[in-house]
């Protein structure tokens, strides 16, 4: 398994334990042993002890802030008001919920959620092919003929190359970008700008909800010595008070994109184009092969390149 997943699990874990140790002392707190969280306690045990002091204590100054931001972490009706702590499963990714730790309380019906990064600013990883629908996958409306004409050339070129030999590196491609970078990202550029053309406010609203998800949420970053929270407070459901206990700043709600303005190519690049939409939204798509060897299929890192100003955002650094 890559690293990056390893680190990504063992920090979620870190978060999760935090936030037990510290709210135990003070509410009723419990944990779902469920499989992810059986799956990141393994991550997490496999490192040594000063790499889990560090998830540790990175983990525990993101959780002083947010106790500060969400009353509800500490504050429960009663003694039968617990509040759950549970990793979810990475398929909820995949139905649109970036969330990686959850924080509920059911009796309150409230729940806030975070999405955990260690030293990673990568939305999503979605996968282009002549069989994927990105417009109806991503967007809920469906990509055109054109487009699966201009696409499926190049995917079947890709798929006999492969058929006649599975070991084909990518590198044996002569004049890879020009032959199959670039006429895919003009077709998915054209593509993207003709839906929004056709579906006007829906098609940008839904590309950032399919990045970010449904649900409001606080991405957590792990960086070297420092860490970074966002809040993506698109519906309202973050930092509200318990009964008379105010949240101890005010975290503004975000307005999602209605209309997309361009899309370019990132300044000398041949596999990066940059979707510009109003309310200050930016995303990147950087196409790549994921493996490497030759397969019909394409994927994208896609990144929040700026959101909203109204993105509330806060770094704390960390000792150790």
């Amino acid at each position: 398994m890559a690293n990056q997943t390893i680190n990504g699990k063992a920090f979620e874990y870190a978060l999760l334990i935090e936030f037990y140790e510290r709210l135990d002392k003070i509410t009723s707190v419990s944990i779902t042993k469920n499989e992810p969280y059986k799956t990141a306690k393994g991550f997490f045990d496999s490192f040594d002890e000063t790499e889990q002091d560090t998830f540790r204590i990175t983990a525990s100054a993101s959780i002083n802030f947010l106790l500060d931001i969400e009353p509800r972490l500490s504050y429960g009706i009663s003694d039968k008001d617990i509040l759950v702590l549970e990793l979810v499963s990475d398929k909820a990714g995949q139905s649109g919920d970036v969330r990686d730790v959850l924080m509920i309380r059911s009796l309150q019906k409230w729940e806030i959620g975070i999405s955990a990064k260690n030293n990673h600013r990568a939305v999503k990883h979605s996968r282009l092919s002549n069989k994927i629908n990105f417009g109806e996958k991503w967007l809920g409306v469906s990509c055109s003929e054109n487009y699966f004409n201009e696409v499926n050339p190049i995917f079947d070129m890709l798929a006999d190359l492969r058929a006649k030999d599975k070991s084909t590196k990518w590198t044996s491609i002569e004049n890879m970008h020009q032959v199959v970078y670039l006429p895919i990202l003009d077709a998915f550029r054209k593509e993207l700008l003709r839906l929004d053309k056709a579906n006007p406010n829906i098609v940008a609203e839904n590309l950032v909800q399919y990045l970010i998800g449904h649900q409001d949420f606080y991405k957590v970053i792990k960086g070297k010595r420092k860490v970074e929270i966002q809040a993506y407070n698109l519906h309202g459901t973050l930092n509200l008070p318990f009964e008379k206990v105010k949240p101890k700043a005010k975290i503004p709600k975000l307005k999602l994109p209605t209309r997309l303005i361009e899309i370019v190519y990132q300044e000398n690049s041949t596999t990066t184009l940059l979707v510009s939409l109003n309310e200050g939204w930016q995303i990147s798509f950087r196409i790549h092969n994921a493996s490497s060897r030759v397969e019909p299929s394409l994927k994208f890192d896609i990144n929040l390149v700026s959101a909203p100003h109204t993105l509330f955002t806060n770094h704390i650094f960390v000792n150790g």
